[in-house]
């Protein structure tokens, strides 16, 4: 989408807005020593530490690099957008640098039809994340950078109130916790005040384990918790459930609502495995269409991939069983390519 395509878009047509931590992508596959070297496991997620900070410009070195538009909420806006098709569609706020990794982000997803509305840091650089790929699962090691410096004063700006204003959907990763949870509460005490849907994802073990305060804060607001099943394990067992997924949804289902007006839906993918779905006490599961093996290249951005597909489709206020459906399709396109990287041309969901 050009710019002038989005800037034409009336803001009537805004469904969806997401507020996250926008990074680039420096993906390598590895082997198995790249993996232990640095601490990373697969299928998991974590911020970089002082050891890690060496690490970037030694994959770049030693390995081949591709750098991908990136950033959990960032990614699933890029694909909800793309599956909803009118430029405008959605939004994104995040912070980034003034810098050349910047300028290539908002390229990314103005040219994907997201209308992005960044704040950005002249002093720190936007944040990457090193994305080891290993046998087509990946590991994850984010320097936030920029994307740490997000301040709810940029929030509280006339033009970011307008496009939350406009919006019927509100979606943060759960990484967005480390950043800003204030921006976060006051998005969801509007979410709240308006009778609007709040969306957020558990987004890593990590979250779950050290950034739980916050996240149980948020949780009266969130009409829709996301997550996979090693997250959900981790929320379960710091929440004293357990780690048996379909618990932990339904006992994550009925923690105290905000709105009381609807109950909350938690979905939880599994892989290959079946979509299980809590909502008023009752689970009910959603199979996979299983893609061959060949043609897996990497998980990195299938659950913000399937998000995105499922925001999509919640925002043409489809049921529960099309928006999985529609979900798992969008996942399914991402796994067969590295990153989130938006096939080309329009979407072919139907």
């Amino acid at each position: 989408a050009s710019e002038v395509e989005i800037a034409c878009a009336s803001m009537s047509d805004l469904k969806l807005i997401g507020f996250g931590n926008p990074l680039l992508d420096i993906s390598a596959v590895v082997e198995q020593d790249v993996l232990d070297k640095w601490g990373a496991k697969l299928n998991d997620a974590i911020l970089a530490e002082d050891k890690h900070k060496p690490m970037y410009a030694e994959l770049t070195e030693s390995h081949s690099v591709e750098y991908i538009a990136g950033g959990a909420t960032q990614n699933s806006i890029r694909v909800a957008q793309w599956m909803m098709g009118k430029p405008g569609s959605t939004a994104y706020v995040g912070c980034i640098g003034t810098d050349a990794f910047g300028e290539q982000l908002e390229k990314a997803a103005r040219a994907d039809g997201v209308n992005v509305a960044y704040m950005k840091h002249p002093e720190t650089p936007t944040g990457t994340c090193a994305v080891l790929v290993k046998a087509g699962e990946r590991s994850l090691i984010a320097n936030l950078s920029a994307a740490n410096c997000y301040d709810i004063a940029h929030f509280e700006t006339p033009e970011i109130q307008a496009l939350v204003k406009e919006s019927q959907i509100v979606y943060s990763a759960g990484f967005f916790l480390t950043v800003s949870p204030p921006t976060m509460v006051a998005l969801g005490k509007h979410v709240a005040a308006t009778y609007k849907t709040m969306c957020v994802n558990l987004s890593a073990p990590f979250i779950c384990q050290f950034f739980k305060d916050p996240l149980l804060e948020v949780m009266p607001y969130v009409d829709f918790l996301f997550g996979n099943e090693s997250e959900a394990a981790e929320f379960g067992k710091s929440m004293g459930w357990g780690e048996d997924v379909e618990t932990v949804a339904l006992k994550a289902s009925a923690l105290p609502k905000a709105s009381g007006a609807r109950p909350r839906v938690v979905i939880f993918t599994q892989g290959k495995d079946p979509t299980i779905v809590a909502l008023g006490g009752g689970i009910s599961k959603f199979d996979v269409d299983v893609l061959p093996k060949e043609a897996l290249v990497d998980t990195n951005g299938a659950g913000d991939a399937f998000v995105g597909g499922f925001l999509a489709k919640l925002s043409q206020a489809a049921d529960l069983a099309e928006c999985v459906r529609a979900g798992n399709w969008a996942a399914r396109q991402i796994i067969q390519v590295s990153g989130c990287k938006i096939p080309e041309g329009a979407c072919t969901y139907a």
